[in-house]
């Protein structure tokens, strides 16, 4: 047994999933049957096969500036940040999420950069992209 909030909309469902044990008799999609209470909606039950079976989170993380020289060769302004926020357009699989981020610490981002620019496309193949939040000049 497990116990979740849903986080699918502001009501916070208590959902209890029960028959996720090992050696439970597989359904007909290869996994243990899953028995879901607590939830006001069909989409909590949506939420805990999910959560329970393949988890995954939208990331946010900063990714660092490029140094950008001026034209009075003085480099980023007093105020410039050294870094932009990002974030995940899709969720990404728990289990991936390290390697998501070694990627986007990596990923030098070149100002001027809008709100919404693509920062990293199809990220490893997984159709994932991160994009910029802030914009940058």
């Amino acid at each position: 047994m497990r116990n979740l909030t849903c986080i699918v909309c502001p009501i916070g469902c208590a959902l209890v999933v029960e028959g996720e044990e090992q050696g439970a008799a597989a359904g007909e999609d290869g996994f243990p049957a899953l028995t879901i209470t607590g939830n006001r909606c069909p989409r909590g039950a949506v939420y805990a096969r999910e959560e329970v079976r393949a988890p995954k989170r939208v990331v946010t993380a900063t990714c660092p500036i490029a140094a950008a020289v001026s034209a009075n060769g003085t480099g980023r302004g007093l105020y410039a940040p050294g870094r932009i926020p990002v974030k995940t357009l899709s969720p990404c699989p728990r289990e991936k999420i390290p390697s998501l981020l070694a990627d986007i610490y990596k990923t030098k981002v070149s100002v001027p950069v809008k709100a919404g620019d693509t920062v990293i496309a199809d990220w490893n193949g997984e159709g994932i992209n991160v994009i910029a939040v802030r914009t940058v000049s």
